[in-house]
């Protein structure tokens, strides 16, 4: 239907995004499908319904006239956003002498000042609707790992959705901060054994987002049984 809620999803092409997005879908939203790579986020959309149903809008959340025309194109095709997850990021090897300079600056704009981008990009329409807005953090946002800055843009992450939550709090707009165990997704080179996998997010994410108005969930933390930290 024309009316029906809009939910945003940014790193939508694989994993994570594509799953909630599927999840989404079930539950009768529109989605708007952003990611770099625009060829798996239109096979998605086909799998969704279509241009009706699934906006496929390609989009570099480090770049801020990208977050803006994001947005905008959001509004202009289904007129109002609902749910935003702000999903796009990944990560690196521990150690600070592995990677290199520049896929650490690229893995930082993207998972920090990507996500606080998308926050700032959609707090007025959200605040129209009185709507929800949800980023990936991560198990590695709440502790620290060895060797890991990774785990320092997901530390970020956690502070910034609380931040988000306390200047939301006399909007309406609900705030969830969702931080995954290992996840089986393409985020590692060798599939861990045990995993969660991304169906298991996409569930949790649509958990926070079906509560009552009144009920906001600020923290969904979760492992695979076998993962032991």
């Amino acid at each position: 239907m024309a009316d029906d809620p809009v939910f945003l999803i940014t790193g939508a092409s694989s994993g994570i995004g594509a799953a909630t997005a599927r999840h989404a879908s079930q539950a009768g939203y529109r989605l708007v499908l952003t990611a770099r790579r625009e060829a798996e986020l239109r096979a998605l959309a086909g799998e969704l319904g279509g241009d009706q149903r699934a906006l496929v809008l390609p989009t570099d959340v480090t770049e801020w006239e990208a977050q803006e025309a994001m947005v905008a194109g959001t509004l202009e095709a289904f007129g109002r956003i609902d749910v935003v997850f702000a999903n796009a990021g990944f990560g690196a090897g521990r150690g600070f002498k592995k990677e290199t300079p520049e896929l650490w600056r690229a893995m930082v704009l993207t998972n920090v000042l990507g996500a606080a981008y998308t926050i700032r990009a959609t707090m007025d329409a959200l605040t129209e609707t009185q709507g929800h807005l949800l980023l990936t953090s991560s198990v590695a946002g709440r502790r620290a790992l060895e060797g890991s800055l990774y785990s320092a843009t997901k530390h970020a992450v956690t502070a910034m959705a609380e931040s988000a939550r306390l200047e939301f709090s006399d909007t309406g707009v609900r705030v969830t901060s969702i931080e995954p165990g290992m996840v089986d997704t393409p985020f590692f080179d060798n599939r861990p054994d045990g995993a969660l996998h991304p169906d298991d997010i996409a569930r949790a994410v649509m958990y926070a987002v079906t509560q009552p108005a009144h009920v906001d969930i600020n923290e969904i933390l979760l492992r695979p049984v076998a993962q032991p930290s």
